[in-house]
């Protein structure tokens, strides 16, 4: 009975740090698919990671399918399905392709950088959702989205995949645990991020702390960045 209990306590923990990552995922489906679905990626979403998702659902252009869209599930090294669906039914997800020159961050190093990131906004949380995609400039980006034990938000964090940069907050540098406790109990408007306004002649004492918090976040990220980069065209190439 206890060695059953002990197997288990070190069991869980390793199933979850052995999920794959995003760029696991990828090479998944084009070794097992097909290799130039790598090159169609619209984008790649993996939900309650701890830290890494239990699967991916991968969104790829593909004129031959149905609708132009394929979406494959991948999970344990394996493909989980495979579906065509009508554009219409993905259309929210839908976007450019993504340049893999430019994807330099897999989703463990995304993960380490909302950990920085939330850390410094003295925010805590329990499980992420992940997203990799387009942004409106043509750069891939990882959206990381943050969930507290009880599944409430706790904050987003939009990171460039190409140099590792910040490009947005939500939720985050507005006085951590302590702060969001209270907006959810309260019928105030929350403040909005003012940290991504670059505006330096703002004179609300507010604002100017959080864009100095997360200014400090974005440098501190960017210093720790390089050992966590990770090219996925060198990954392909070398797996």
């Amino acid at each position: 009975m206890w060695k059953r209990f002990l197997f288990l306590l070190v069991a869980v923990p390793a199933l979850a740090q052995e999920r794959p990552t995003a760029y696991q995922a990828l090479r998944t489906v084009g070794t097992q698919l097909n290799r130039e679905y790598v090159n169609h990626v619209i984008s790649a979403t993996g939900l309650n990671g701890n830290p890494q998702p239990a699967s991916w659902k991968i969104l790829f252009d593909d004129p031959k399918a149905r609708g132009g869209v394929r979406e494959v599930e991948v999970a344990n090294g394996r493909i989980l399905s495979e579906r065509t669906p009508l554009r219409d039914a993905v259309a929210g997800s839908l976007g450019a392709t993504i340049d893999t020159a430019k994807l330099n961050l897999d989703s463990s190093g995304a993960y380490t950088v909302a950990q920085q990131t939330a850390a410094s906004s003295h925010v805590t949380f329990a499980t992420v959702d992940y997203v990799l995609h387009v942004d409106d400039r043509g750069n891939p980006v990882w959206q990381v989205t943050l969930h507290r034990d009880d599944g409430e938000p706790a904050g987003t964090i939009s990171v460039g995949t190409n140099h590792g940069t910040i490009t947005r907050t939500e939720g985050l540098f507005t006085g951590g645990d302590h702060a969001a406790s209270a907006a959810r109990h309260s019928d105030e408007a929350p403040i909005e991020d003012a940290a991504n306004d670059d505006d330096d002649g703002d004179t609300n004492p507010v604002k100017l702390r959080i864009k100095r918090a997360f200014h400090q976040a974005r440098d501190d990220v960017k210093r720790s960045f390089y050992r966590v980069r990770k090219s996925f065209v060198d990954f392909v190439e070398t797996h």
